[in-house]
């Protein structure tokens, strides 16, 4: 792998498939040399390949982010195939599905809270250690937060305290980051038409008990803001930004 140059450098976990897919091949067209992650070989390297394809050069990666040691050897997979990091997208998530909080298991719990969060924590923690090192110094983080950042489903327990977990993690890494010129904001996603919201369009259940299916969007869309949140330059942040399908019941839920 060629050696680091005035490239700007994206890794991306959760790269396989859905939004992360998406803001991985959108990156990838900004010109940016992308580190793609996920658990799986197969589709990792299948979005690698279509990163290639669209001119820029990808490395595929398996990590699982909920283990300290996975994640530091993929964050030395990164520094070593390009020499720094610009930006990070935090994206690896699992929703949990829906349980009523007296019959949510701990063993569902942990795992919600590992991947969401602590994965999450792993990951930005690593980035810092290359961002604070490198020259020139400083990059972006970028976590994917939620609309259950701000407001619950019913039955999300773990998900919805994974985000709100999120955020906290989100305004802490923007503060310490800054003596390292390390930005860090957060994009809160509402029904992403991808895998993990195909039950939106079936019906979900509703504050009120009612079950009724909601609007959903093109990840594309979630992909272009999160291309103008990298752009930026790092005496600029966007600290939070909700992207949303418009007429999917957050603004009045509950």
């Amino acid at each position: 792998m060629t050696t680091a140059k005035a490239r700007r450098v994206a890794l991306v976990t959760g790269a396989g498939s859905g939004i992360g897919k998406a803001v991985a091949v959108a990156l990838g067209r900004e010109g940016y040399a992308m580190v793609l992650a996920g658990r799986r070989r197969e589709p990792i390297e299948a979005v690698a390949e279509e990163v290639r394809a669209g001119g820029a050069e990808a490395i595929a990666a398996t990590a699982d982010v909920t283990d300290a040691a996975s994640v530091k050897t993929l964050f030395a997979k990164a520094k070593e195939a390009f020499g720094r990091l610009d930006v990070l997208f935090n994206n690896a998530g699992i929703s949990g599905g829906a349980v009523a909080i007296e019959e949510q298991s701990l063993d569902q719990w942990r795992k919600v809270v590992e991947t969401n969060l602590t994965g999450t924590f792993l990951c930005t923690q690593e980035a810092f250690k290359i961002m604070k090192a490198q020259e020139p110094r400083g990059g972006r983080i970028i976590n994917n937060g939620s609309i259950s950042a701000h407001a619950p489903r019913p039955g999300s327990a773990p998900y919805t305290a994974s985000k709100h977990g999120v955020t906290g993690l989100t305004k802490v890494a923007s503060l310490d980051g800054r003596k390292y010129d390390i930005a860090c904001g957060q994009i809160d996603i509402g029904n992403a038409a991808t895998h993990m919201a195909e039950r939106m369009k079936r019906g979900v259940t509703q504050a009120n008990g009612t079950v009724a299916p909601e609007p959903t969007m093109d990840p594309a869309d979630v992909a272009r803001a999160v291309v103008y949140m990298a752009s930026l330059p790092l005496d600029a942040n966007v600290q939070f930004m909700t992207v949303m399908a418009t007429k999917m019941p957050f603004i009045g839920r509950g």
